[in-house]
């Protein structure tokens, strides 16, 4: 096998965590660096395991900085950027923030790759640059129509990365997934949030009435998609990723409640965010004519899911202290609109 350095920015998140072990096991001549400023979302402790192999090499620095990124970047021939502001009620609070990683970020990156002659670069996008969609699915030729600061700023990151590989030629491949779950999610998002919250007996906040609907895929089919797509995909090209494993918000709710044993008078129903998208929904008959197809059980994997937030509470519980304030300041800032 052909030894390859690869950098994955927002390695120390969610997914770009899974997607470092994946690479370390499966690829055991590849040296994989992580690039992540550990904001909110990162933690080292997502990297424990990559830590004791002497190909991995991690990167305290932020996207934003180009200097740093061209750095890390020395030597690689392989980058997957995965770096971003991710959290819708985030986004609405304090777009700028979004505006700065996600599109300024990745033209960082775009450029550094331009100038150092990367072989491949993949960059994460998200099901949401779509916009909602009502009826049937979106195709990759589809329009966005982003509705969220968040959206339009991973829109603007997507187009960004289309200009540049018809601009400069660079070889871009982008992937558009659908809502991701799994093991070591930061508990801002629907699953790990309900999850730890009715672990303690907490009301569980549900937006609106529950019937946003959302195509469930997870972690580690997510990370098989990235890899299928950053070694097989033809670059300038663009894939959807998903399951297929359409459920509304209410439905998810009340199964982690059945799966933890806790009364549905847990659900307490707030008023909606603004501009709430109430279905995604994406056709994937471009990835899988690569190869890709989702492995998991829904069920199952929301099951081992909840399971591990259950066995990891001295994971998650540091974490809470932080994301009370928040959603204190959340909840005012939706009252007094």
């Amino acid at each position: 096998m052909q030894k390859k350095r690869v950098l994955i920015t927002g390695g120390a998140g969610f997914i770009g965590s899974h997607f470092a072990l994946y690479l370390l096991r499966h690829y055991p001549d590849y040296e994989v660096v992580v690039l992540d400023a550990l904001t909110y979302a990162g933690n080292r402790a997502n990297l424990q395991e990559a830590d004791e192999n002497p190909r991995f090499h991690f990167i305290h620095a932020d996207v934003r900085d180009a200097q740093a990124v061209r750095e890390a970047m020395q030597g690689v021939q392989l980058v997957a950027h995965l770096a971003a502001e991710t959290h819708v009620d985030r986004s609405i609070l304090n777009p700028d923030a979004f505006i700065t990683t996600d599109v300024y970020g990745t033209f960082v990156m775009l450029e550094a790759a331009r100038q150092l002659g990367v072989e491949r670069l993949l960059h994460v996008s998200t099901d949401e640059v779509y916009g909602a969609v009502e009826t049937d699915a979106c195709s990759e030729d589809a329009p966005l129509r982003p509705s969220s600061p968040y959206a339009a700023s991973k829109a603007g990151a997507d187009l960004l990365a289309q200009a540049y590989s018809k601009t400069y030629g660079l070889p871009v491949l982008i992937v558009r997934p659908s809502n991701t779950f799994g093991p070591r999610q930061y508990p801002e998002k629907l699953i790990p949030f309900f999850v730890t919250r009715a672990l303690n007996d907490e009301p569980l906040p549900l937006y609106g009435d529950g019937q946003q609907r959302r195509d469930w895929l997870y972690v580690d089919d997510h990370v098989r998609a990235l890899d299928i797509v950053l070694h097989r995909g033809q670059p300038g090209e663009i894939y959807n990723i998903a399951a297929h494993n359409e459920r509304t918000n209410l439905e998810i709710t009340r199964r982690i409640l059945q799966l933890l044993g806790k009364p549905e008078s847990l659900i307490q129903f707030v008023p909606d965010r603004p501009a709430h998208d109430r279905r995604y929904a994406l056709r994937t008959e471009k990835i899988r004519a690569l190869g890709w197809q989702p492995e998991a059980d829904f069920e199952a994997a929301l099951r081992e899911t909840v399971l591990w937030y259950v066995q990891h509470r001295d994971w998650w519980e540091p974490i809470r202290q932080k994301q009370a304030e928040y959603r204190q300041f959340v909840q005012q800032w939706y009252r007094e609109r």
